[in-house]
């Protein structure tokens, strides 16, 4: 049950920082190979390419695990607690609609590209696997999108706290905490 919860907690964050470091490294070599060594690999601007479309795809679920995918906050504005719910209610399903929709899509021309044995110019790498960023990208976040759609569904029941918060909130939430960490530097000093 512990490494379940792990990697519920984690899972996003470690893909992000596997995909970073490989594209920073890769580029950061390619930059030394071109500029001191006066030689180019053939290779490097591919991977970082490739690490950079996961990136985005694990990204998209990483932001909805933290809540910070993008949306209109003017409606939130107008509405109390229990309709802000709602409408985070409404929204998410639409998303989940949008996210099943990419899955089945994307995992079909995933396939396709699989069968044909397309291969990457320089890395030789299925050109499948490239295109399986998207269904397994837009996978997770529907699985968090279900998460977060539980939590929502419990709070308008009663059963449990669920804040919806705007952009304006979070940026001052934000901004206090910052203002309390350099307080707190400045007692130090």
């Amino acid at each position: 049950m512990k490494v379940l919860r792990w990697i519920d907690d984690h899972l996003e964050e470690v893909l992000l920082i596997i995909f970073s470091v490989t594209m920073v490294v890769a580029i950061a070599l390619q930059v030394f190979m071109r500029h001191v060594m006066n030689s180019s690999l053939s290779w490097s601007e591919e991977l970082a390419r490739y690490c950079f479309i996961w990136l985005v795809y694990i990204g998209i679920s990483y932001g909805v695990k933290k809540q910070r995918h993008i949306k209109v906050d003017v409606m939130l504005v107008l509405l109390k607690d229990k309709a802000k719910i709602v409408l985070n209610i409404v929204s998410n399903i639409i998303f989940l609609g949008f996210a099943i929709f990419v899955v089945i899509y994307g995992y079909d021309i995933s396939k396709q590209l699989l069968g044909f044995g397309q291969t990457s110019p320089a890395l030789h790498i299925p050109m499948g696997i490239v295109y399986l960023a998207t269904p397994v990208g837009m996978g997770l976040t529907a699985i968090r999108i279900i998460q977060q759609l539980i939590k929502q569904f419990k709070a308008l029941l009663g059963n449990e706290e669920f804040q919806v918060k705007t952009e304006q909130e979070v940026i001052l939430e934000n901004k206090e905490i910052q203002d309390q960490i350099e307080a707190t530097e400045n007692k130090k000093d």
